[in-house]
């Protein structure tokens, strides 16, 4: 089953830039809160973003200053731009909803997940 797609990564030296998109096929977002997340080499998967249904942002500070998430409700999709690219973003970066009520009234929140983009970075 398709959930979320993310879409943009590659490979890039550092100091570049990467747009990652999310897309949501099947589903509508608006009222979602959504997050990007990303999983380097080894390491545990960490919450790097996160954008409210009002478009209230927040970053982890090891990204604070060159990333930025928007979203575009008018597409359904998620963005996460990312500037002067360092080594150690190395990762594969998904997204996610977050608090998120889609199903009927009184239901529990619904929790979407996607299959990542990979992001490398080289020196």
């Amino acid at each position: 089953q398709v959930q979320l797609v993310e879409s943009g990564g590659g490979s890039v030296q550092a100091g570049g830039s990467l747009k990652l998109s999310c897309a949501a096929p099947g589903y509508i977002l608006s009222n979602c809160e959504m997050g990007w997340y990303r999983q380097a080499p080894g390491k545990e998967r960490e919450l790097v973003s996160r954008i409210s249904s009002d478009g209230v942002t927040t970053y982890v500070d090891s990204v604070k200053g060159r990333l930025t998430i928007s979203r575009d409700n008018s597409e359904n999709t998620l963005y996460l731009q990312i500037y002067a690219l360092k080594t150690e973003d190395t990762a594969v970066y998904y997204c996610a909803t977050l608090d998120c009520y889609l199903g009927p009234p009184g239901t529990d929140a619904t929790t979407l997940w996607g299959q990542g983009t990979q992001v490398t970075v080289s020196s």
